[in-house]
């Protein structure tokens, strides 16, 4: 039995040769060109709605977390013995950079050099970020995202960045419940205003992110936030962390677990630090995806299931002769389910080329500009593979039907041509 096959198998693979060799090369063409388009609706539409996610993700870690990020626990407003934690991570070896935040909630108002005492006040919420400048642009590139006026130095006491949601140009929301600055631009003064203290400071940088924590922030040099907030003691609010190249953050945050830092801070990856709602998109959309991509399978399928029929209808006499030569049936339909499998393999080869040599790159390079992340094409290889697997195996049954479908007629009939 085993014998017979392997023997049906060679003279199908001979016959599915033969087929593909004289066969039209335009609809050789037209078929594989069918599957390289089925195989990117597989691989590109449920890449890019996963992609969406993942940019902001990528951002959140790039522009604020960093690879670790220790915060204050859910009962503190700050981290204790911050002091002795930022020694500690001096003294570990893969770490890259480390920056210290201290962070507050704030009243801003702005035109209060002109309001009248009838006026609405000009006032939006903020979240106030001390920083150190240097040590915060190596950590998350905050410079690069000033996009009016320039960024901070270690001297600027009275100067500010602020995110660009907090002001009405950028965000011309009219909502009862969404409060923006009017009229504030590079060198307008405002007031930072917490509790009783007022500070006026000085607009110098404006900054554009698709992060919420940078775009609906307020940047100052640490010290001054540190005087304007009463914290002496060095003890901060959050401190993120990036690690060298091919460092491992769960490694790194057992250590510091091991250390006691957990003890008075959260310390958390980047991954962990995600916010729950955007994991719940991702499976979302990956099951948006997929649903999108089952349609493109059945198509694909349909299409192979009509081409091999026609093919198989119009050489029906041909297989009469040969099953009247002593040619097996299971050799003939073997023979289709080859010419299936060809089409199939050579358009997903194709289209893995286009894929990883092409659009991969091309989406990091030029991301699609979303307005609230920079969307990215995620394929991950073994999940592609997968998916090709499956496109082979909708494509050889649907070449296996119709191929069974004629070889099952009588052997006289197809060649008389009889129904």
């Amino acid at each position: 039995m085993f014998e017979k096959l392997i023997l049906n198998s060679k003279i199908g693979l001979f016959l599915a040769f033969r087929q593909i060799k004289r066969s039209s090369w335009w609809t050789t063409g037209l078929i594989v060109f069918v599957m390289v388009l089925t195989f990117l609706n597989l691989v590109v539409v449920s890449g890019i709605l996963v992609g969406l996610i993942e940019g902001s993700i990528s951002a959140w870690h790039k522009q604020y977390t960093g690879d670790i990020i220790i915060s204050s626990l859910a009962n503190k407003d700050y981290i204790e013995n911050s002091p002795n934690i930022v020694n500690l991570l001096k003294n570990i070896p893969d770490i890259n950079q480390v920056s210290v935040r201290f962070n507050k909630g704030v009243i801003l108002e702005a035109n209060y050099q002109t309001k009248k005492t009838s006026d609405k006040s000009n006032t939006a919420s903020a979240q106030l970020i001390g920083i150190n400048p240097d040590k915060e642009n190596q950590l998350t590139g905050l410079a690069g995202h000033v996009t009016e006026g320039s960024y901070l130095n270690s001297s600027d006491y009275d100067q500010v960045l602020i995110g660009n949601f907090l002001l009405k140009q950028y965000v011309p929301v009219d909502n009862p419940g969404f409060s923006a600055l009017e009229n504030v631009g590079v060198g307008t003064k405002i007031r930072i205003i917490l509790g009783d203290v007022i500070k006026e400071v000085t607009v110098k940088g404006i900054l554009k992110s698709k992060v919420d924590n940078v775009s609906m922030g307020l940047f100052m040099i640490d010290s001054e936030v540190k005087n304007l907030i009463g914290r002496n003691d060095g003890n901060a609010t959050q401190i993120a962390i990036n690690l060298k190249q091919n460092t491992d953050p769960l490694k790194i945050k057992s250590t510091l677990i091991l250390a006691g830092v957990n003890k008075s801070a959260k310390v958390q990856t980047y991954v962990d630090a995600q916010p729950k709602f955007l994991k719940d998109i991702i499976a979302t959309f990956a099951m948006l995806g997929n649903a999108l991509s089952s349609i493109g399978l059945v198509v694909a399928a349909i299409t192979i299931f009509i081409v091999i029929f026609i093919n198989a209808i119009t050489r029906r006499k041909f297989i009469g002769i040969l099953k009247g030569i002593g040619i097996n049936g299971q050799a003939i339909e073997i023979a289709y389910i080859f010419q299936s499998m060809f089409y199939a393999i050579l358009g997903s080869s194709i289209g893995l080329l286009i894929v990883y040599l092409g659009l991969v790159p091309l989406f990091l390079a030029h991301p699609i500009n979303f307005p609230f992340s920079d969307g990215i094409l995620v394929a991950p290889f073994l999940e592609t593979l997968i998916r090709v697997g499956l496109l082979v195996f909708a494509t050889l049954i649907a070449g296996y039907i119709p191929a069974r479908m004629i070889v099952r007629k009588n052997t006289l009939d197809s060649i008389l041509g009889r129904n």
